[in-house]
């Protein structure tokens, strides 16, 4: 198996929208919230790159001419300073494969491809080992039209070890096919990670391991089992992050394990709650100060009294700057 890096061994942010009082998107906050992570140099030199139209950036909530604009802005803020990779998501495949031609005729390094949407034949109650064709289809009708460098986000609700990503057998037949997939997102928990890692690292070519669950990145680096990132908790705690993966970079186990546990593992934790993870994304970014304010769209929650008071002690245990809490009152 060759091992030479491709688009998908970068540290990618799974960037958030902000909108304004009125639920719309927030253009000149977006501008400013791409510049937090596009003018850290360190970030960059790290092999820093931005998602745009993540699920973190709420996808499933936007308008085609809505995930044009917001992609226009990012293309526009970064200039090519890093890799830019964006999602193409959309309730039908004929919109999705649209998307990912508006995706190429922006000038994105690569798509971000999710499951399909909809009814439980292909979400809840999908068989992805049986019938791994829902979500290969879709894969390949964007890959026909845009030829471009391929990440995956595996969600599918395999029942465990591999929730909630794919199973196996599914993650390695799709692998196989489509040689464009340069990246495999690790949506895993621990132990599905493991065994869909040792299963990326059989394929004859480099599949990219990227992390997503922030709470695990101590012992994925400690294993190996770790090539990039696209992940949503970068949005929060940048500083803290980049300390703790140059630690290892520089196999510095000792001070790798002090800012882990110094905060960012407790911090990490507490984000990683499933059903909650997007509006605490959402909610610790607000508190940081580098969005107005942490409200998603509906259908999704809004964050309740507890999670503001306990993201709050826990961002300030690392260290991260953030808003006085009594400008927190009014929100929950």
């Amino acid at each position: 198996m060759t091992t030479e890096k491709t688009i998908g061994d970068h540290l990618y942010v799974a960037t958030l929208l902000p909108y304004d009082q009125h639920m719309k998107i927030d253009e000149a906050a977006y501008r400013r919230f791409l510049r937090h992570f596009l003018d850290n140099e360190r970030f960059v030199k790290m092999g820093g790159g931005l998602c745009i139209n993540p699920e973190a950036g709420e996808i499933f909530y936007l308008t085609r001419a809505e995930k044009r604009r917001v992609l226009e802005i990012a293309q526009e803020e970064n200039n090519g300073k890093v890799p830019l990779i964006a999602g193409t998501w959309a309730l039908t495949t004929e919109e999705t494969v649209e998307t990912a031609k508006d995706c190429k005729a922006l000038g994105v390094d690569g798509i971000f491809v999710t499951p399909p949407g909809g009814a439980q034949d292909v979400t809840s109650c999908w068989d992805a080992d049986g019938y791994p064709e829902i979500w290969l289809d879709q894969i390949i009708a964007q890959d026909r039209v845009v030829d471009l460098p391929i990440v995956t986000h595996p969600v599918g609700g395999a029942k465990p070890p591999f929730y909630p990503g794919l199973p196996l057998g599914a993650t390695l037949r799709i692998c196989r096919e489509v040689p464009n997939i340069v990246g495999w997102k690790m949506t895993y928990m621990y132990d599905g990670f493991r065994l869909i890692a040792k299963g990326l690292r059989s394929l004859d070519r480099h599949v990219a391991i990227m992390g997503a669950l922030a709470s695990r990145w101590h012992e994925y680096k400690a294993t190996g089992m770790f090539d990039g990132t696209l992940s949503g908790f970068w949005n929060f705690a940048l500083e803290p992050m980049m300390d703790h993966l140059d630690a290892w970079d520089r196999n510095d186990v000792v001070a790798a394990r002090e800012i882990w546990d110094g905060g960012l593992s407790e911090l990490h934790d507490y984000v990683a709650d499933m059903g909650r993870l997007h509006i605490r994304y959402k909610t610790a970014t607000w508190l940081t100060g580098l969005i107005p304010n942490p409200f998603m769209r509906a259908p999704m929650p809004k964050p309740n009294r507890v999670e503001i008071e306990t993201l709050h002690r826990l961002l300030s245990r690392t260290g991260v700057p953030v808003i006085d809490i009594a400008d927190t009152r009014a929100v929950a």
